[in-house]
């Protein structure tokens, strides 16, 4: 097929769900959906298609669908053909390539009209209809259709992520169903079928294993990958990966697990000393304390000793991938520890006053950016917020609702006091960052700087991976991104 792909027309056949009980009302197929919505983001010119004998309440559904989707409907029968082809041209026109018609076997009767026409037909078997066959196979057949008619070499890249954060990638243009400037195609993986045969046709592998975390157990410090569970699929997966160490993963399982750890990403990050440049800021992890019970009789001691002093913020040691890695507490009076809900093992850390402003860091390969957010106020703010409850810990979700300063509350007038761009040392954060990236051996990541009033110190809180960079514009990030995943591979090759 040595043709590009410039618009898709969808049969109703493919869309619509053709079990439903006669007295239901009409749904989708399970597989249109995120389909529908990766041909939504493709830019492709996209269209579906329908019977003049369909009832009207599908009618009515897949008109609300051109209209949510942006789409187009033709009317497409056995007799109709001719006409649809120039209702297409006119909507179209000049699309540069030819169309894809994706259709179920139920209408086989129609194949033979068809016969004549240039379209490129694609048959869905219902029995696929179940699992993302059609979004698979779409995906491939219009990024290898253009890359035989440019003649380009170009890089094939698997992904696995949740639909919600494959949805925001893609909106974005992250995952383009056409070669992107720099040569890399974007190939859905599934679990519903067999991994091998698929990853056998790409060249990279990017994932968020993250998303497909079961359970971590930390309450030893054995090797990692004995302490975490993936769901089935992520699983095959992994294997995969031990089997054929050639295959270029972004990033390797074994890289993301000190992630995953809050208590390891703050002994890494111990090391930033060796960062220190007389005359400039110093940039550091924040003190921190293990803690595997409340109730431990030393506690308060052993808190002394970390140099940990009130208020100070409680965080689970499990970083991400499960359900109450994010429930914190700031904590304001000694005695509150016994009766915290905080889960454990925990990691109490040092609260810094950072005139409640956050700097998010994202390494793509070896480019840097950062964008600048609100955050939770300083400690005498704090104090005020948790004295109106009884002095009683602050607990939150940090993914849904930190506690904010208001825009008049006042931060002091110390030299770093308030924490604007120009105090940030871009220099010595660019360097912390290389240095993670060394340290780490990641792709793509991203860590949270506090910068702490009086000493100016870049604290840094938090280390995360395969980030969504959203506060980056997309005009920048995307391509950045691109550019992090193809000199990976590269570099795999040149090994």
């Amino acid at each position: 097929m040595g043709v590009v792909v410039g618009g898709v027309i969808l049969d109703e056949s493919v869309v619509l769900a053709s079990n439903s009980p006669q007295h239901e009302n009409p749904s989708l197929q399970p597989v249109a959906d995120s389909l529908l919505r990766k041909l939504r983001h493709s830019k492709i010119p996209t269209g579906i298609s329908y019977d003049v004998g369909l009832s009207d309440d599908k009618v009515s559904l897949l008109k609300r669908l051109v209209t949510l989707y942006s789409f187009d409907c033709f009317i497409l029968n056995a007799s109709s053909i001719d006409d649809a082809k120039n209702e297409i041209m006119l909507a179209w026109g000049d699309i540069g390539g030819s169309i894809l018609y994706v259709v179920s076997d139920k209408k086989k009767e129609f194949f033979p009209k068809l016969s004549n026409c240039s379209w490129l037909i694609v048959v869905l078997k219902r029995k696929l209809q179940t699992s993302n066959w059609l979004d698979v196979l779409l995906q491939d057949l219009l990024g290898k259709n253009q890359q035989m008619a440019t003649g380009n070499s170009v890089v094939t890249v698997g992904y696995v992520m949740k639909p919600s954060r494959e949805e925001d990638f893609a909106k974005r243009g992250a995952f383009p169903l056409y070669p992107t400037q720099n040569g890399l195609i974007f190939m859905p993986l599934t679990f519903e079928l067999p991994l091998s045969p698929q990853l056998q046709e790409v060249d990279i592998v990017l994932h968020k294993a993250t998303d497909e975390i079961k359970s971590i157990e930390l309450k030893s410090r054995t090797n990692f990958s004995n302490r975490i569970v993936y769901t089935s699929g992520m699983q095959d997966l992994e294997r995969y990966l031990e089997d054929h160490p050639d295959c270029c993963v972004i990033d390797s399982f074994n890289n993301i697990y000190p992630v995953l750890d809050r208590l390891e990403i703050q002994e890494i990050l111990l090391c930033l000393e060796d960062l220190k440049t007389e005359g400039l800021s110093t940039i550091r992890g924040p003190h921190f304390l293990k803690v595997d019970s409340f109730k431990e009789p030393d506690l308060l001691q052993r808190l002394s000793e970390a140099k940990l002093s009130l208020p100070s913020i409680v965080k689970p040691q499990v970083a991400c991938g499960v359900a109450n890695a994010h429930n914190m507490a700031i904590i304001f009076r000694n005695e509150d520890f016994k009766d915290l809900s905080v889960p454990l093992p925990a990691v109490v850390q040092e609260y810094v006053d950072h005139s409640s402003t956050l700097y998010k860091f994202y390494v793509l390969g070896e480019k840097v950016f950062y964008a600048v957010k609100k955050s939770t106020p300083n400690a005498d703010i704090l104090m005020k917020l948790s004295e109106s409850n009884g002095l009683k810990p602050l607990v939150f979700d940090s993914l849904k609702s930190l506690p904010t300063a208001k825009e008049d509350q006042h931060y002091g007038d110390g030299n770093c006091s308030k924490a604007t761009n120009s105090y940030v040392d871009l220099d010595l954060v660019t360097d912390a960052a290389n240095w993670l990236r060394g340290v780490l051996d990641l792709t793509i990541f991203g860590f949270d700087v506090v910068i702490q009033e009086g000493t100016c110190d870049h604290v840094i809180v938090d280390v995360n991976y395969l980030p969504s960079f959203k506060e980056v514009p997309d005009d920048i990030a995307i391509p950045a991104f691109w550019e992090a995943i193809k000199k990976k591979f590269e570099l795999k090759r040149s090994k």
